[in-house]
């Protein structure tokens, strides 16, 4: 069989008919674009600066920074005229019609509620008491809102589906996000076999990948600042032709560059370090979209689980 190259997604940038480049229309279509450029697809070229000054105004929804081209480049720290020819290599006439995009109302914060009463909380509350903890759910909760609007449904089916009919599935995840690798091979296992964690025995990454199969997948998870050793591992086996599903955070990642389905998860918060909340929920939700789209053999694999655990008495 032979796996696509990348899932579906919106059209993202074009031609229009006089075969100039057809800026895109909308947020989700700027985010398609993005990944589209991260994994050498796009109709166009972008420089990692140009890059990155993309992806970070991707983050920055309902930022008043978004208002004003001087404020959004100090924000960024990059010069204003990066964003005008940042704009202009997306095929907008300049960084007004650009602008207009952001500010499309899909580009209101959903968690500006959130972190309002957030604030209100930690004017009056010292942040090691109920401001702290407050905020923090807050921020949460906003991040759960960004990724219900920000999901791509077509990338989201791919993954699912790869997932379903590979042969065999490997989830690697280090250091933070070994607790996420886990609690997805936890929650796939239920559903399905032969799901592993990469490197789960110590015997190493290079053994793990080069005994998987061509149709099997992996499943790979980081956030920036990137591990180097999953994205280093992510690349090698896409270099395979292994099948690759990449949980992260933006479409510039490296990881999403090197997949063929990739699941973006917003996580900024005040938490010490990065937030695996949204992580947590993002494999619940692909748990689920798999056990939906293969729904007998999990009602089957379920039930076997329940016998297995009611003959060894796990539970009281």
């Amino acid at each position: 069989m032979t796996r696509p190259r990348s899932g579906p997604s919106s059209k993202g940038a074009g031609h229009d008919p006089d075969g100039a480049l057809a800026p895109p229309q909308s947020v989700q279509d700027l985010r398609d674009l993005m990944l589209q450029v991260s994994r050498g697809e796009a109709p166009l070229s972008l420089g990692p600066k140009a890059q990155q000054a993309l992806a970070d105004i991707l983050d920055l929804r309902g930022d008043p920074a978004l208002l004003s081209i001087t404020a959004l480049a100090e924000k960024l720290s990059v010069n204003p005229s990066t964003l005008t020819r940042l704009a202009r290599n997306l095929g907008y006439p300049g960084f007004g019609a650009f602008q207009q995009v952001l500010l499309d109302a899909s580009m209101a914060a959903p968690g500006d509620f959130y972190t309002r009463q957030a604030q209100t909380a930690l004017a009056g509350e010292d942040a090691s008491g109920m401001g702290g903890v407050t905020r923090l759910c807050r921020e949460n909760q906003a991040n759960i809102e960004r990724f219900l609007e920000g999901c791509d449904i077509g990338q989201f089916r791919h993954a699912t589906e790869m997932i379903t009919t590979a042969p065999r599935v490997m989830v690697h995840g280090i250091r933070q996000f070994h607790a996420f690798a886990s609690f997805l091979v936890y929650g796939l296992r239920m559903i399905r076999s032969d799901v592993h964690l990469l490197d789960s025995n110590g015997l190493g990454v290079a053994e793990g990948i080069a005994s998987m199969e061509a149709e099997d997948v992996l499943v790979t998870a980081s956030c920036a600042p990137y591990s180097l050793q999953v994205a280093q591992a992510a690349k090698a086996a896409a270099e395979r032709g292994l099948g690759i599903v990449a949980v992260t955070d933006r479409a510039s990642s490296p990881l999403a560059a090197v997949s063929q389905a990739a699941v973006l998860v917003p996580h900024d918060t005040s938490f010490l370090s990065n937030s695996l909340t949204t992580f947590i929920l993002a494999a619940e939700c692909l748990i689920n979209g798999c056990a939906a789209a293969s729904p007998e053999r999990a009602k089957q694999a379920l039930a076997e689980r329940d016998r297995m655990i009611k003959r060894l008495n796990v539970e009281i």
